[in-house]
């Protein structure tokens, strides 16, 4: 229920309400990470963390809509990703965006996380609890989960099921998300910034590497200072920019460099959409040709691919009655079909061929 703030002359005049929520440690009793999921985040882990090491000859993955918005197309594509997972796991390490929380630059549909009901009522405490339930449900399939890290209280209910993690272009230059970074325990990817600069996410994995102390909750909701040790398992997500894309070798090869001039093993991902696609779902296939090709031409740096993809191809407006939503197509950017997706995975899986044992990539 929703409880009215104090009257004061000083706080809360611009608040009109506040409603509890469920702490950390309710929430995870109430939706339990099963065995079997918990067993694919540990997998998961460690696989994208012996792939950005070099350790692990496969290419890192991250395969999914550009956000969730129903729940059971969201599970009809986590079970056809699982499926396909397991065709091309010999040569890719396939792990599934469930982005729940979407930065804005003004307004608009927050995430599922936010407003699940996408109707303006911002049931947060249903949001958490879907969110968790599909984590769960996506990593039972043995399809260990990708997510973005945005909103500072969301990983005390979420992350324990979350296997890789990045801060996105908005958030890598923020000192806040940085420090936040530090403490999961999964590898993240930091995104270069909106203008295109990528030693914004060099420093921004530097940062993150090193002991933090930053406020937050506990798994009771207690206000506290959480103590890091700081995540070695940092690496850049190159996404484009204002200056347009930096998907091209010359674009690798100087993140590779900035990463290893501080001290940082090189190890870079390309996200397929955003800016490097010029926002069109139609060249994302394009430029995932043309990154595997660096890869398969040598470039040790090439660890990952992102690609923005779901049930159908496009993008529709979130409308006012939200029974006239078409099915299976993003509500947010465009992403790229089904059957494009099954086609460019597969494409990878039988040009990496041998490559991917070590020394022969």
């Amino acid at each position: 229920m929703t409880q009215l703030p104090t009257p004061s002359s000083t706080e809360n005049l611009h608040v009109t309400g506040f409603t509890p929520l469920a702490t950390p440690r309710q929430l995870k009793a109430k939706v339990p990470l099963s065995a079997r999921a918990e067993a694919t985040v540990l997998a998961g882990r460690r696989a994208a963390r012996e792939i950005l090491r070099g350790e692990d000859g496969r290419l890192l993955a991250v395969v999914g809509p550009c956000s969730v918005h129903d729940l059971g197309e969201a599970l009809e594509y986590a079970e056809r990703l699982a499926a396909l997972r397991a065709r091309v796991a010999g040569r890719l390490e396939v792990q599934m965006r469930v982005y729940v929380d979407k930065p804005r630059t003004t307004v608009g549909w927050r995430g599922f996380l936010l407003d699940p009901r996408m109707d303006g009522s911002n049931d947060i405490g249903q949001g958490l609890r879907l969110t968790r339930e599909l984590m769960v449900r996506v990593s039972e399939l043995g399809l260990p989960v990708a997510t973005e890290l945005l909103d500072p209280f969301a990983p005390q209910y979420l992350f324990d099921a979350v296997a890789w993690a990045c801060l996105g272009a908005r958030t890598a230059e923020s000192q806040t998300h940085r420090v936040m970074a530090s403490a999961v325990s999964a590898p993240m990817g930091f995104k270069n910034g909106t203008g295109g600069g990528i030693k914004l996410a060099v420093d921004a994995i530097v940062a993150a590497r090193h002991p933090h102390a930053f406020f937050t909750i506990d798994d009771d909701g207690r206000a506290c200072v959480v103590h890091t040790s700081g995540n070695p398992d940092g690496h850049v997500i190159l996404r484009g920019g204002r200056t347009g894309p930096n998907y091209a070798a010359p674009f690798v090869a100087e993140a590779a460099a900035l990463m290893e001039g501080a001290g940082l093993p090189p190890a870079v991902m390309v996200d397929c959409s955003h800016a490097n696609s010029g926002s069109d779902c139609a060249r994302q296939g394009p430029v995932w040709r043309d990154v595997l090709g660096q890869r398969l031409a040598g470039q040790e740096a090439v660890r990952g691919l992102m690609l923005e993809s779901n049930l159908r191809p496009g993008k529709q407006a979130i409308p006012a009655d939200l029974s006239q939503l078409q099915p299976g197509v993003s509500v947010t950017d465009a992403c790229v079909g089904w059957e494009e997706t099954e086609a460019l995975l597969l494409e990878a899986h039988d040009q990496l061929g041998s490559r991917v044992a070590l020394g022969t990539r």
